[in-house]
Order: C-alpha cells, then sequence, then structure tokens
C-alpha cells in the first residue's frame, strides 16, 4: 500500500509500465462486422470514402505491436445489458458470437486488455425497478466473468487491471451504474461498491438539475470520492459537469457523452487529472481521430481515453464495426504522427491512473471522514 503522504500523482507515473506476460498480438479481421441486431439500420457507410476502412499495413502492424504492451482499456461496453435484454438467443462468449459486437476471440483480436461494462437500466425504470434491474446485471456480468476464466478476470482496482492483462485475461470492471439506480441513497451506493461497483454516472437524478448540482449532489460526490468510485459526467449539462469538477477531489471521468464536450470543461478536466474518452461512433475513422486530436489538444495527453461504445445500439462506421476494430483507430493515429508515448497513455495507463488515483484518495479520506448519512430532503428542501 502506498504511503499516503505520497504524491498520488508522482506514485502512479509508471503505472503504463505493465511487467510480466502480454497477450500475443492478433490481427484484426479484413471486413468490419455487422452491428449488433439492436441498432438501427444507417445509412453512414455511404459517407465514408474506402480510404476509411483500408490502411497501411505497416500501421496496423505497429499498432498491434504497441497494443501487445498497452492494450485497450475500453471506457464503456453496453455488453451486459445487451445479454440481459436481447432474449431469445443462446450467446457463446467465448467461442465466437456474431449476433453481438463483442466476444472474447474479438476482444483479443481487438487488443481489449480492459472493459468497464455499463450497468445502465432502461430510463423508464426507476425506483426500485431500477435497482433490481441493476443488481440483476451486476449478478450477470459476475456470471459472466465465472464462466469464462480464461478470457476474463473481474477487475476492483488498477493492480487488478495490470494483474489480468499479464495473465492473458480481459479485465472487466463493473460501471458505470446510472444515477437514479442510485435511489438518491447513499447506504445504496456503498452496497453497490462492496459488489464490486467502481463508477457511477450523475445523469438523470433529482440533484443533478437546475443548477447544475444540488446540496446532496455534492454530498454524492464527496461519497463516492470516500469509497473510491469515480464520477462519470457522461450524459450531465455542462453546469453540472462544472460543478462536478469543483467539487471532486479525485480524477472524475467522460466514458460516452453523446456531445462533443466544451473546450472550458475539458481545461478543467484537465486541471482534475481527469480523462475525457472518446466513444468510436463518429461516421468515419478519421472523424473519431479527429475527436481524439481536439481533446487531446485542450485536455492534453494525460486526459484523453477510448470508449467503444460496443452493443450499445449505437452505429459505428464503417471499419469499426466490432471490438476487434481499435487498431484501425490507433494506425490512423500513427499515422497522424502521435508519439509512441500519447498512444500509450491513450489505450491503457490514463485509464489505469485515474482509477489508482481514486483509490489513493479513498484510503487518504477513510481515516478521516465517516460513511455519510445525508439525505436529499435533509439537504435539498
Amino acid at each position: 500500500m502506498a504511503d499516503l503522504e505520497d504524491d498520488p500523482h508522482a506514485a502512479t507515473a509508471a503505472v503504463g509500465d505493465l511487467d510480466g506476460l502480454a497477450p500475443p498480438s492478433r490481427r484484426v479481421s479484413a471486413e468490419p462486422t455487422e452491428l449488433a441486431e439492436s441498432a438501427e439500420p444507417t445509412d453512414v457507410a455511404e459517407l465514408a470514402e474506402p480510404t476509411d476502412v483500408a490502411e497501411p499495413a505497416g500501421s496496423l502492424e505497429r499498432a498491434r505491436e504497441l497494443l501487445a504492451a498497452h492494450p485497450i482499456a475500453d471506457g464503456h461496453s453496453g455488453l451486459a445489458r445487451a445479454l440481459k435484454y436481447a432474449s431469445g438467443y443462446g450467446y457463446d462468449i467465448e467461442l465466437g458470437e456474431r449476433v453481438l459486437e463483442t466476444d472474447i476471440p474479438r476482444l483479443r483480436d481487438g487488443c481489449v486488455g480492459a472493459q468497464f461494462l455499463s450497468l445502465h437500466v432502461p430510463p423508464e425504470l426507476t425506483g426500485d425497478r431500477a435497482l433490481s434491474a441493476t443488481l440483476e446485471q451486476i449478478d450477470l456480468v459476475r456470471s459472466l466473468v465465472a464462466a469464462c476464466p480464461e478470457g476474463l478476470r473481474l477487475a476492483l482496482s488498477a493492480d487488478d487491471m495490470a494483474d489480468a492483462h499479464n495473465c492473458g485475461r480481459v479485465a472487466t470492471l463493473l460501471g458505470p451504474v446510472s444515477g437514479p439506480a442510485l435511489g438518491d441513497s447513499l447506504g445504496t451506493l456503498r452496497a453497490y461498491h462492496a459488489l464490486g461497483v467502481r463508477s457511477l454516472t450523475l445523469a438523470g437524478t433529482r440533484w443533478t438539475q437546475g443548477t447544475g448540482l444540488t446540496r446532496f449532489g455534492q454530498e454524492v460526490v464527496r461519497e463516492m470520492n470516500r469509497l473510491g468510485v469515480l464520477v462519470d459526467l457522461a450524459g450531465c449539462s455542462t453546469d453540472t459537469m462544472r460543478r462536478a469538477l469543483a467539487v471532486a477531489g479525485a480524477p472524475v471521468v467522460i466514458s460516452h457523452h453523446p456531445a462533443r464536450v466544451p473546450d472550458d470543461v475539458l481545461g478543467l478536466l484537465r486541471d482534475n487529472h481527469g480523462v475525457c474518452m472518446v466513444a468510436c461512433t463518429a461516421t468515419t475513422i478519421r472523424e473519431t481521430a479527429d475527436r481524439l486530436d481536439h481533446v487531446r489538444e485542450v485536455a492534453g495527453p494525460e486526459s484523453v481515453a477510448l470508449s467503444g461504445a460496443y452493443d450499445t445500439g449505437t452505429p459505428h462506421a464503417p471499419g469499426l464495426g466490432d471490438v476487434s476494430c481499435f487498431p484501425r483507430v490507433i494506425a490512423e493515429l500513427l499515422d497522424r504522427d502521435w508519439p509512441e508515448p500519447d498512444i500509450e497513455a491513450l489505450t491503457w495507463s490514463n485509464v489505469s491512473r485515474v482509477l489508482r488515483d481514486a483509490e489513493f484518495l479513498a484510503r487518504a479520506t477513510h481515516p478521516r471522514r465517516p460513511p455519510s448519512t445525508a439525505t436529499l430532503p435533509a439537504l435539498d428542501t
């Protein structure tokens, strides 16, 4: 355990250096796979030029070499919900499942070393129904990991992520949970953490309305910091983002924001040492790389990461149809002369660092701050 008096950022400078065995480099399939059945048909293929799918072989080979040591830490996967709500199929994640956009063979082909499996539930579910649906997804993910011990490993920390990679497994992290599934209860937040949840989205709650973050909302952020649960600002209003960044003591993440994050928020994210995860949902690979370029320029190379958004029903560009296609994005960045240290930060070390810094603050806070007993009626009436 790190000394609590140490500088957390100095302590994590070498997080990206993963010692031990790395999964073998694998090739991406020559043709992009189809979208998940839950996705609506789109005409985005008509918008892409053929050169957006075909890259120089040298760039792909170099991308795979980099990813063998510094794999993709995917910030947002919809696999848990896809498995739960798409009934009538017998899925085989371990051997390969083309009905979905994710399975273990394609995770390996895509050089994916870690995934955050979203526990979001349909927005029409509220209260106890949202809580029950979230708990069922947690159970489903844990059962999936237990059924695939040679491919997946549950990760509760940055060290667990590295250990899973070194053993040739894909680290599986629980989260984000959707804010409404919290039920305005800090006790429920602590229960989620005890079950392994490591990320929660603030959007869609009563305490992120109006001015952006109410007094109870601020207490939620502080309790998340005490526990080491990542604050996810995806889908939040700009006011909520600004206020949460002002309150948060640990780095925050933006895992899959549907719109462009304002530059002033990206500047605040840089100061917070947080991470904006750019989703691979643009109309072309080039546009995805453009978005990564922008976040890197404004927020800095230590504040950008990747989010696949696979199995969420969201269309992807030609060439990015499933999790095996991540190396194509890295190849495009290499063609744009991204330095290798920036790519290593993008793919793995930024996400690992955010987790590690959140863990450090939680260990430092526990002796000084007891579990919060605040309630929404007491703070927001």
